[in-house]
């Protein structure tokens, strides 16, 4: 179970922010807006990656990953990483973004005489 801790973390990020689509302005319904914005990042840190484990900087505890590695040595985990936790990082400002917006519509409502609105 050990060797799927990492992808369960990653796994357990997605489930946790998911339903905030709902609130939001639709990462998923948007997914070449939401790739566009991730996938030039997301290169950046793989190549960085890629260059860290090549110079032996870092390296991952092979306890905690599957084993699975792309080119350059990079375990497959690390690459979701630098997709999942973007995806999730969006949604939450959407669905904060969106919920901002309806309290303020909400304030800017006029009020009846009983200051409903």
């Amino acid at each position: 179970m050990d060797h799927w801790q990492y992808l369960i973390v990653l796994g357990a990020c997605l489930a946790i922010t998911v339903p905030l689509e709902i609130f939001g302005a639709g990462v998923y319904r948007q997914p070449v807006r939401a790739i566009r914005a991730i996938a030039p990042v997301a290169l950046v840190f793989i190549a960085w990656d890629a260059i860290a484990i090549a110079a032996h900087v870092w390296t991952y505890n092979p306890e905690y990953i599957t084993g699975i590695e792309l080119p350059g040595h990079i375990p497959i985990e690390e690459v979701l990483f630098f997709i999942v936790i973007p995806i999730c990082g969006l949604l939450t400002y959407s669905a904060v973004n969106a919920m901002l917006d309806r309290i303020k519509q909400l304030r800017s409502r006029p009020m009846d005489e009983a200051g409903r609105p």
